[in-house]
């Protein structure tokens, strides 16, 4: 059986290497790269990854295209800040010749401030499913956090090891996928019909921290809990206010009166 293992990057040289080095048992490697200009593409190459450059239209369609590239009877998803573990090939290698499901679901442990974090919604947490024959599943055309079609009659697998996941290299990082996301995440609120608000952004928001730092015990993850259940409030609360921004200037509610010419004579 043959294994394809896809990774969609931008502008990731700092991440791609030890991405890309931990998918290297597997018998093919495509980037799916949105034109990067900071020596992504250069690595991957040198590391003997197919590169295919896709112009982004969100992570949904970004997917698709990757799974068009793959020529594997298995497909296995890596994200750039995600690294297969030892245990995890060793544990698809010795599945798929006989593998009971189509679909499988990967855990993953994330390391964030210097720390294991084993709480907070956050260990074990699942994406989309990462490992799955060929032509068995397809993704949702979300701009974000897409989801997934199964075209299998078969339940939905979960392996038993983990891989590793380095969300964020620092606050600026942090910073930047708040922005990035909650974005992309208004314009997806927006084509479900969804309408924004002040009050709506604080009540929401308010509930994801809560969520995350009580229902999924973050308080256990002490500093770090507290940081991304702030950051789940901060993303949520972006993502209504920006949704309320696009139905302003839809209206041009929040269009500025115009300025009058002042001169002397005025």
């Amino acid at each position: 059986m043959k294994i394809s293992a896809y990774i969609i990057a931008f502008n990731q040289a700092e991440k791609i290497r030890d991405c890309i080095n931990s998918v290297l048992w597997a018998d093919e490697i495509i980037l799916i790269d949105s034109n990067s200009t900071d020596g992504t593409t250069e690595i991957a190459l040198e590391l003997g990854a197919k590169v295919f450059h896709i112009e982004f239209k969100g992570y949904g369609d970004l997917r698709n295209k990757a799974i068009e590239h793959c020529s594997g009877d298995w497909i296995f998803s890596l994200d750039s800040d995600e690294r297969c573990t030892k245990e995890v090939k060793n544990e698809i290698l010795e599945l798929i010749d006989n593998a009971p499901y189509d679909i499988y679901k990967v855990p993953r442990r994330n390391f964030f401030m210097g720390r294991w974090i084993k709480h907070s919604g956050w260990y074990p947490n699942f994406r989309q499913p990462q490992l799955f024959k060929s032509g068995k599943m397809k993704y949702t055309m979300d701009l974000v956090h897409e989801g997934y079609l199964s075209n299998s009659d078969k339940k939905i697998g979960v392996l038993n090891n983990a891989i590793w996941q380095f969300p964020f290299k620092d606050f600026e990082e942090v910073i930047w996928k708040a922005n990035r996301y909650s974005n992309l995440g208004s314009h997806k609120l927006k084509a479900k019909g969804i309408s924004g608000g002040v009050f709506k952004a604080f009540t929401h928001g308010l509930w994801s921290f809560l969520k995350h730092y009580f229902l999924k015990f973050g308080f256990l993850d002490g500093g770090p809990g507290l940081v991304i259940a702030i950051g789940n409030f901060e993303g949520t609360f972006y993502r209504y206010i920006k949704l309320l921004e696009l139905e302003a200037e839809s209206n041009k509610l929040w269009q500025a009166p115009q300025a009058k010419e002042i001169n002397k004579k005025t």
